[in-house]
Parts: structure tokens; sequence; C-alpha cells
């Protein structure tokens, strides 16, 4: 069984398409993303973490934002789920590098 048609058991319509449902978001432009930068400590038992929330796009590109923001910020981080994640507390960094790469309408949330 193909990888594709791994989650269709039976179909009874003979005109049934095995197309992947899940379709990959258009990465909007860098001016038109509202990105949201948050130091985050929920449920990692007290460390701090830097989230930028708010992409809109491919998967793809949302990695090559995390590995750039992790370079410049010179931390481990990741991006799963539609967020990036930086280790430690770098909003101040974080929002400034974003607005530096065209992210105009970047905000910070929380003191």
């Amino acid at each position: 069984m193909s990888k594709k048609n791994r989650n269709v058991v039976y179909s009874t319509n003979p005109d049934f398409d095995y197309e992947d449902e899940n379709e990959e978001f258009e990465t909007l432009e860098n001016n038109e993303q509202k990105l949201k930068v948050l130091i985050d400590r929920k449920q990692r038992k007290g460390k701090s973490v830097t989230l930028v929330t708010g992409f809109v796009g491919d998967e793809n590109d949302l990695k090559d934002l995390a590995k750039t923001l992790k370079a410049k910020c010179g931390v481990g981080g990741a991006a799963k789920n539609g967020e990036i994640l930086i280790q430690g507390e770098f909003k101040e960094k974080v929002f400034e590098i974003l607005l530096n790469m065209g992210y105009s309408q970047t905000k910070k949330v929380g003191g």
C-alpha cells in the first residue's frame, strides 16, 4: 500500500480520489505576516523560552526562519506546530531581527 493511501481503508465510491488532504499553506510575504514575540515559562520546568507565533505558511519556510533566528541568537530551539521556540529570553533581540528582516507587523506580547 502506498504511503499516501495509508489512511483510507475502503471506499465504495468508484470515483474516489486518493489525493492527500493536507494542503500546504502558501507563505505570506514578510510584511504581511502578523507575528507575536513573547516569553513563555509554562510547562518548561521554570526555564524560559522565546516564542514566535502567528506564522502563516509552509513548514519549510517556518523552519528556515527558525534556523536564522537561532543562528543570530547563538542558541538552540525548534520549529513545530506553527511556532518557533528559541531557548532563553531573547524577546528584544528576536523582535529587532524580525523587523530588520522585513516583518513589519511584528508585536511584542507581555511585559
